[in-house]
């Protein structure tokens, strides 16, 4: 088994189908599916399922995705060790984010490791769960991760740097604005008003339902699953908005007014990472993340 049958395995895998796959890799779609007949004969199992133009993996596919990443994953890190010795500092670097922890503090360490490695690739991909975190360092699919949670997170085999605790604030309609001045409230002071809510299991929708478990008087006007659609409902006069803290300098340069929320919540943030095999790429990340963590 060679490293190229393997890419293409993957390239399947991520783009869906085999046309799909062989327009990335640049190769004819007959040579590609010649590659995989060629793994599944030496496997001796079905990879996939032809259904149509679609590829669907077979149990021993998705068995094999994950160790194929490693090796991949692996490759690089070898390649990239040796670049290093020369002095070369190139490639891609693979992260995955929650939402908030995407806004802050990823954009601050972004900022801070472009300038320092320009010519290192960054491809930051989308989770929603600390679980998609977790299972896309585990699996190789990414190299770092950024997960916030109600509390610190603890994974076996998995390295975990703490970076910082993000209160919960709210951020006003500034159409329905009739909070005391100050830079706080309670949550009490949440009834009667009108709220924009994230979906359930996050930290900031148990804030809301417990507020309203607890006989206050707000109303969920709308629920959103992406939260980049939440400050421009705000500014559109939807309603308020409970979010992390790292929103607030995003919501304070669009004009809007943000409130601590007590008792406080706290996000807690943290960077995630397998705990050996990391390209230099991920290891010069890391470096920029325990100084951002200081």
């Amino acid at each position: 088994m060679d490293t190229r049958k393997l890419k293409y395995f993957l390239a399947v895998v991520d783009h869906g189908g085999f046309n799909r796959a062989a327009e990335q890799l640049l190769v004819a779609q007959p040579s590609l599916s010649q590659t995989i007949a060629g793994l599944e004969k030496e496997l001796g199992v079905p990879l996939f399922h032809r259904i149509g133009r679609r590829a669907v993996l077979s149990d021993a596919g998705k068995e094999l995705v994950g160790p194929a990443r490693l090796v991949m994953r692996d490759l690089a890190a070898a390649q990239s060790a040796v670049q290093a010795l020369r002095g070369i500092r190139s490639g891609q670097l693979d992260i995955i984010t929650m939402p908030s922890p995407g806004i802050e503090p990823l954009t601050s360490m972004i900022a801070a490791f472009t300038q320092a490695y320009p010519s290192v690739r960054l491809n930051v991909g989308a989770a929603f769960t600390p679980e998609e975190v977790i299972e896309s360092v585990r699996s190789g699919s990414t190299e770092i991760g950024l997960a916030g949670s109600p509390t610190a997170i603890r994974v076996p085999g998995v390295e975990v740097l703490e970076l910082e605790r993000q209160p919960l604030i709210l951020i006003v309609n500034p159409q329905a604005d009739t909070f005391r001045a100050g830079g706080a409230i309670v949550r009490e002071d949440l009834g009667g008003h009108r709220i924009i809510a994230s979906q359930r299991g996050s930290l900031m929708r148990w804030l809301v339902d417990d507020a309203l478990a607890q006989g206050i008087e707000a109303e969920i006007v709308v629920e959103v699953a992406h939260r980049t659609s939440i400050l421009p409902l705000v500014l559109a006069g939807v309603g308020h908005a409970v979010m992390p803290s790292s929103w607030a300098p995003t919501a304070h340069k669009a004009g809007l007014r943000t409130l601590l929320i007590e008792p406080v919540l706290h996000l807690e943030v943290a960077i995630l990472s397998r705990k050996d095999d990391l390209t230099p790429a991920a290891c010069a990340f890391l470096e920029v993340a325990g100084q951002h963590a200081e």
